[in-house]
């Protein structure tokens, strides 16, 4: 990145610096950061945890006797950016900025401070190892994304993965996740330590019972009797995080220069808005959640129904066609009269009959609050970035909603138009190029080449049989091919925003 004259003026950020910033611009904490120990081990050191999770914990530091709550952060990541990340995290002694918008867009900038290390485990992993066995650390949480759990479509654990391959061959030098959470776990055992909590803060239904999954399948194929020893000890709580937390550009780090006086190399952004449900599972204490505006709750599924069907459907229903449309970014696709009203009426006359909400809880007003969230005209939230690795994201929030449609024995009498359209768009977004003709790259982990240009095709009845839909036999149901060639057709005649018209 240029240097920039904001830049050549700002101070740079760390623990040193803290004295020289104004406190005008930007806010400090206030607890001494010498005394804060570590007490949680974060895998997935990204944008959401250090905007959603940190942030909480930053607020738990300051409530005097919970200094044992500090975060050491892990990247697993062997790429150049992610040891680039780990440096710039290392050289600001692990502070760095969150700057926070409100509804009209109106920002305000706190330095977070409740990652006290950073550990880059490919560079130094037998530290990672260390710190993981250390009996100081009580929770081991993570954001690993969906496809991180190395669980198929059906829930099944993928042991052919090379990663978890190479982690079984390699059992006490592993690369993954999974195996250096039972290898940690293992030694914890073998030393009498107790063990710590597997904290899935994923976006993803019954994250705990996910984690949980992917973590004794791993460790049966290791060791039964280990498996064994985890499934009794180790608590594995759900939880629902929400927050919007977008990707940081290079005029994002001149904005926070220019605003507070600080050089950031590594900002964060988010929404005002945030919330965390959580199961009160925890094997070896906790810290005060409940403190800091987290919410318990004897079941999570409902909040995580609410909010996958509604609003994790409906931003990548509005990433979908808003690429494919031609637009940049969320706010600017849901501002399009056409997009607004396909997601409005997708969650109103779609899902909201089919779902029940938490109780006291207004599906209504959820909706509104969806879209008034998506319609921040600050958070300049990548249409891309949001539709990447759609081909995971749509059978967790969208697919659940078209079984109850089809599922039913007169599926003819129920309006699969805006469903249809949906699946329609990902099918063009697997093309790669949008309706001014411009190209874009779309961003699926977990297909193969030959994959997106198969799906991708012409071919319908393949789409629909394609692996991520065939367990809804949807080239098997009459309705809903007809409402899916008619989207196709509308698509090929007219484009996104002209045929949205005509649903």
């Amino acid at each position: 990145m240029a240097a920039t004259a904001e830049l050549e003026a700002a101070i740079k950020l760390n623990e040193k610096a803290l004295a020289d910033l104004d406190p005008k611009h930007v806010k400090i904490f206030q607890y001494d950061r010498s005394k804060i120990t570590p007490g949680i081990a974060h895998i997935g050191v990204g944008n959401f945890h250090r905007a959603h999770q940190a942030r909480y914990m930053d607020d738990c530091l300051a409530i005097p006797g919970n200094e044992s709550w500090g975060i050491v952060g892990i990247s697993l990541g062997d790429r150049e950016s992610s040891k680039a990340k780990a440096k710039a995290m290392q050289d600001q002694d692990c502070l760095y900025t969150l700057t926070e918008y409100d509804p009209k867009g109106k920002p305000s900038t706190r330095v977070i401070g409740s990652i006290i290390q950073y550990l880059h485990a490919p560079e130094d992993p037998e530290a990672t190892m260390k710190a993981l066995v250390d009996p100081a650390i009580r929770i081991v949480s993570m954001t690993i994304t969906e496809g991180g759990y190395h669980l198929d479509s059906e829930g099944n654990f993928q042991a052919d993965a090379e990663s978890v391959q190479y982690d079984l061959k390699n059992p006490k030098h592993p690369k993954d996740t999974f195996g250096y959470l039972v290898e940690a776990l293992a030694r914890r055992r073998q030393a009498g330590t107790k063990p710590f909590t597997i904290f899935s803060c994923d976006n993803q239904r019954g994250n705990g019972d996910v984690a949980k999954k992917a973590v004794l399948s791993f460790a049966k194929l290791r060791d039964k009797e280990l498996a064994s020893w985890i499934e009794e000890n180790v608590s594995f709580p759900n939880s629902m995080v929400d927050r919007i937390a977008p990707t940081v550009t290079d005029e994002d780090i001149k904005s926070v220069a220019e605003r507070t006086g600080i050089e950031d190399q590594t900002p964060v952004l988010a929404e005002t808005f945030s919330q965390w449900v959580i199961k009160d599972e925890f094997c070896n204490g906790r810290p005060p959640f409940e403190k800091l505006g987290a919410q318990f709750t004897k079941n999570v599924a409902p909040y995580e129904h609410m909010k996958g069907r509604m609003l994790n459907a409906s931003h990548t229903a509005i990433a979908l066609t808003g690429v494919t449309a031609g637009y940049e970014y969320v706010d600017e696709a849901l501002d399009d009269p056409a997009i607004y009203k396909l997601v409005y009426d997708f969650m109103t006359k779609d899902v909201m009959p089919v779902i029940e909400g938490p109780d006291g809880t207004s599906l209504s007003d959820y909706r509104d609050l969806v879209l008034q969230r998506f319609s921040n005209p600050a958070l300049k939230d990548q249409l891309v970035r949001i539709a990447g690795d759609s081909a995971n994201k749509l059978p967790t929030f969208l697919l659940p909603t078209i079984n109850e449609h089809t599922e039913d024995e007169d599926t003819n009498s129920r309006d699969l138009r805006r469903m249809a359209f949906i699946l329609a768009c990902f099918r063009r977004y697997l093309r790669g190029l949008n309706d001014k003709g411009h190209k874009f790259s779309p961003i699926e982990p977990h297909l193969s080449k030959e994959e997106i240009a198969e799906w991708g095709s012409e071919n319908t009845e393949g789409f629909l049989n394609c692996r991520i839909l065939a367990s809804l036999n949807l080239a098997d149901n009459e309705a809903f091919v007809k409402a899916f060639n008619h989207a196709v057709t509308l698509l090929k005649t007219h484009g996104v925003l002209e045929a949205l018209t005509y649903l």
